[in-house]
C-alpha cells in the first residue's frame, strides 16, 4: 500500500468533541496500515497547538488556521452557489498543501473526513477515494428549515449540501455513514445508485478510559439529596441547545414539584450567552468546559439525551453507557447504537411528562437503575470498541473501483 491522505475539516487532536473524537481514532487507524499525511484545519488556540501530535504519527501534516467569517462564507456561498458550510472551509493553503503531497508522495489513498473536504480531492487523482460524510447534514438542516428556523437559508443548505453528498457518493470509491439509518437515507435522497458503495462504519468508544472504577465521583453532586440530571455536549451547537433548552423548560418545572431539589447540570464547552443566562432557572446549573466529565458523569442519577433533531450516534450517550450510568433519551438520540430499550437505556419520546415518570421511576427504583447501567457498559464494551472499527479498514482501503474522476 501506498501512503494515505487524510484531510479532516478539525484536527483530530484532542478528541474532546464527537467529530473529532470518530476522526482521532480513524487516523489512528490509519495510521496502522501504512504512511499517513494530514491536512486538517484549526479554529482554536488549542487546536493550533496540535502540531506536536500530528508530527508524532503523520509523515507530512498541515495545520490550517481557519479564520474566515461567517458572512464572508455566507457571501461567497451565494455568490458561487455553494452550501455555506463547504465555503466556510475554502481555503488556498489547503488545495496547495494537497498539490504539494500528491506531487511529492506516492500517495494511493485520499481518505476525506467530512463532507467539507471533499471539495479538495483533484479531479485528476485517479487512485482510491473513500469518503466519510459521519452523517447526512443535507437532512439535518433539512429538519431545521421544517422546524421553521431561518427557513429560506436552511432550505437553500439542505438542497446544496444535498446535491454535494450526491456528487461525494459518485465520486469516492467508498462512503461511509456513522450508522446503517443514515447510509440508508443517503442511498433512498439519491436518484442515481449505479456505481456508488455506500456503507455504514459505526463509532466506537474508549472504554477504558470511560470506566466508573476508579473515578471519583464531583462531590457536589454526590451530596445531594434529589435526583440529579446531567447533559453532555458542545453547547454552542443548535440541537444541544435546543435540548437543554426543552428540559430547563418542559421537564425540570415538573420534576421539581415532585423533588423540590432536583437540579439538571449542564456540562460542556462554548455555552451561548442565553443558556448561561438561565443559569438557576428551574434547578439549572450551567458548567461550561471541564477539565474532565467523568466525575459529573459517575455521580450523576441520571445522564439525559433529549436531542430533537440527532443524526448519526451520539457519542455523549457511549460514554455514559460506558460508565454505567442509565441514560434516558429520545429516540433520535438512539440512532445508531442497537441496544435495548429499559434494558441499556430508556428510549422516551419528547414529552415532558412522560419525561416526569421515568425520571422517578428510575430515581426511586435504585436496583434497576444500577442493573441498567451495568448492563449498558456490558453492551458497549461488548459490542461498540474502537478495536471493531480498526478492524474494518482495511477492507474499505482495499482496491475498488479506481479511476473514477469528479464527473
Amino acid at each position: 500500500m501506498g501512503d494515505i491522505l487524510f484531510l479532516a475539516h478539525r484536527v483530530p487532536f484532542p478528541p474532546d468533541r464527537g467529530d473529532k473524537i470518530r476522526s482521532h481514532h480513524l487516523l489512528k487507524g490509519l495510521a496502522r496500515l501504512g504512511p499517513v499525511h494530514v491536512g486538517a484545519f484549526a479554529e482554536t488556540e488549542t487546536d493550533l497547538a496540535q502540531k506536536g501530535e500530528l508530527a508524532a504519527i503523520a509523515k507530512t501534516h498541515a495545520l490550517i488556521e481557519r479564520s474566515k467569517p461567517l458572512p464572508l462564507a455566507g457571501i461567497q456561498a451565494v455568490l458561487a452557489n455553494k452550501p455555506v458550510s463547504l465555503a466556510a472551509f475554502e481555503h488556498e493553503a489547503m488545495r496547495r498543501y494537497v498539490h504539494k503531497t500528491l506531487g511529492n508522495h506516492r500517495v494511493d489513498t485520499i481518505f476525506v473526513f467530512s463532507g467539507q473536504m471533499g471539495q479538495y480531492i483533484p479531479d485528476s487523482f485517479h487512485g482510491h477515494v473513500v469518503v466519510d460524510l459521519c452523517d447526512v447534514d443535507s437532512a439535518k438542516f433539512a429538519a431545521y428549515a421544517e422546524a421553521g428556523q431561518r427557513k429560506w437559508l436552511n432550505g437553500r443548505e439542505a438542497r446544496l449540501l444535498a446535491r454535494e453528498e450526491a456528487r461525494l457518493a459518485h465520486r469516492a470509491d467508498r462512503l461511509m455513514l456513522i450508522s446503517s439509518a443514515e447510509a440508508n437515507l443517503l442511498s433512498a435522497n439519491l436518484d442515481n445508485l449505479s456505481g456508488t458503495d455506500i456503507r455504514p462504519l459505526g463509532n466506537g468508544i474508549d472504554a477504558e478510559f470511560f470506566d466508573p472504577v476508579g473515578v471519583t465521583g464531583h462531590e457536589e453532586l454526590v451530596k445531594a439529596e434529589d435526583p440529579q440530571i446531567v447533559f453532555t455536549g458542545q453547547m454552542d451547537y443548535a440541537p444541544n441547545i435546543a435540548a437543554a433548552e426543552w428540559m430547563i423548560e418542559g421537564v425540570m418545572p415538573r420534576l421539581r414539584t415532585r423533588f423540590s431539589r432536583a437540579r439538571f447540570h449542564i456540562v460542556g464547552r462554548a455555552p451561548t450567552a442565553a443558556l448561561k443566562a438561565r443559569h438557576g432557572e428551574a434547578g439549572t446549573r450551567v458548567w461550561g468546559e471541564v477539565p474532565d466529565v467523568r466525575p459529573f458523569l459517575k455521580a450523576t442519577d441520571i445522564v439525559a439525551a433529549p436531542l430533537m433533531i440527532a443524526r448519526g450516534v451520539q457519542n455523549k450517550v457511549l460514554e455514559a453507557m460506558a460508565m454505567a450510568r442509565p441514560v434516558l433519551l429520545t429516540p433520535g438520540a438512539a440512532n445508531g447504537i442497537d441496544a435495548e430499550s429499559d434494558v441499556h437505556f430508556a428510549v422516551v419520546k419528547p414529552e415532558p411528562d412522560l419525561w416526569v415518570e421515568r425520571i422517578e421511576r428510575l430515581v426511586t427504583d435504585m436496583a434497576a437503575a444500577r442493573g441498567m447501567g451495568a448492563a449498558a457498559r456490558r453492551f458497549v464494551v461488548d459490542n461498540m470498541s474502537w478495536e471493531s472499527v480498526y478492524a474494518q479498514l482495511p477492507q474499505i482501503l482495499a482496491p475498488g473501483k479506481a479511476g473514477r474522476d469528479a464527473a
